[in-house]
């Protein structure tokens, strides 16, 4: 399955760069879209469907943790997984990310490997490529 992921960074050079790690990590990526504000990026969310949220912390007008607390008020984007990159390397820092809701973490500069890992962890892909189901699953009936 190929992903559709939104990277939100106030910088463009940095949104260059992860759009570039990740394609290159060999992550399964269907389409890579990009917002330069928190904000932004909640617009785009409400218009169109995406599989996973890369964001930045540090940010004006909306940090990544202000955009994270805003999805999970939000039904349709609560559900979403959401991946912090950020310079930030406190272990309480850390915490928080996951505290609020960030389904992990990735700390810049990253090398593709790493960012693919996360990303598969995250996403449940299993070393065949196929997205392993969810665990409540087997007991559903269609």
């Amino acid at each position: 399955m190929a992903y559709k992921i939104l990277v939100v960074d106030d910088s463009l050079p940095m949104r260059s760069v992860i759009k570039k790690t990740i394609m290159a990590s060999g992550f399964n990526v269907g389409e890579l879209l990009d917002a330069s504000s928190g904000k932004e990026a909640l617009t785009i969310l409400k218009d169109e469907w995406f599989d996973l949220v890369l964001t930045d912390y540090n940010m004006p007008d909306m940090n990544g943790l202000e955009l994270i607390a805003e999805m999970k008020k939000d039904d349709l984007l609560k559900d979403i997984p959401v991946v912090v990159i950020t310079t930030e390397g406190s272990k309480q820092r850390m915490d928080e990310f996951i505290e609020k809701g960030a389904e992990g973490y990735i700390k810049k500069p990253f090398p593709p490997e790493e960012i693919r890992n996360k990303l598969k962890i995250i996403m449940g892909d299993t070393e065949d490529g196929e997205r392993s189901p969810d665990k409540g699953d087997e007991e559903l009936d269609f």
